[in-house]
């Protein structure tokens, strides 16, 4: 290879390494009801996959009836290149490897635009973990979801108890303050 096409090269490397240096940018479109705060921009993008647990319980007010609970989520989350970066369980939490956690609050919620899909929704985050990646934190949105949905059949008195783990996928748009 010559000198040239060499220097070429690392030159093109480089301007890709400067580049992900850059801020995430949103692609995604959501209700306006989703969006963050003016005060707030966007600080990474951070997918994630794992399951939506269910449980079959008895239906709160009708005797006899059952239906699948939404117990919590199980998932891992990644970074750009798919390196697992930590997880999103029960609270609902996201723990980053490095030790900060964040614990939301869903504040909206709207229809997936995909059939069989989870709800995207914005949630107000608050840290609960050491200084790190998510500490700063202050909205997260959950878009491009795929699957997570309840089971449609399967829950009655003869199953109440059963647990259902139903594989999902989503990306995590955490905000902080501008």
């Amino acid at each position: 290879m010559s000198k040239t096409k060499i220097t070429a090269f690392l030159l093109v490397l480089l301007g890709a390494g400067c580049a992900s240096l850059q801020p995430p940018t949103s692609m995604v479109k959501v209700p306006d009801k989703l969006k963050p705060g003016a005060n707030e921009s966007l600080a990474m993008i951070v997918p994630a996959k794992g399951v939506q647990l269910y449980e079959c319980r008895a239906r709160t007010g009708q005797a006899g009836g059952y239906e699948w609970a939404f117990v919590a989520p199980e998932a891992d989350l990644f970074d750009a290149r798919g390196k697992r970066t930590g997880r999103h369980y029960a609270g609902p939490h996201w723990e980053s490897t490095d030790g900060s956690k964040i614990v939301g609050t869903v504040k909206e919620r709207a229809d997936a635009p995909v059939a069989d899909a989870i709800p995207w929704l914005l949630l107000a985050a608050k840290s609960v973990g050491s200084e790190g990646s998510f500490s700063k934190v202050t909205s997260i949105q959950r878009v491009n979801t795929v699957g997570g949905v309840a089971p449609k059949a399967g829950c009655s008195e003869a199953t109440a108890g059963t647990p259902a783990r139903v594989n999902y996928t989503a990306d995590y748009y955490f905000f902080t303050a501008k």
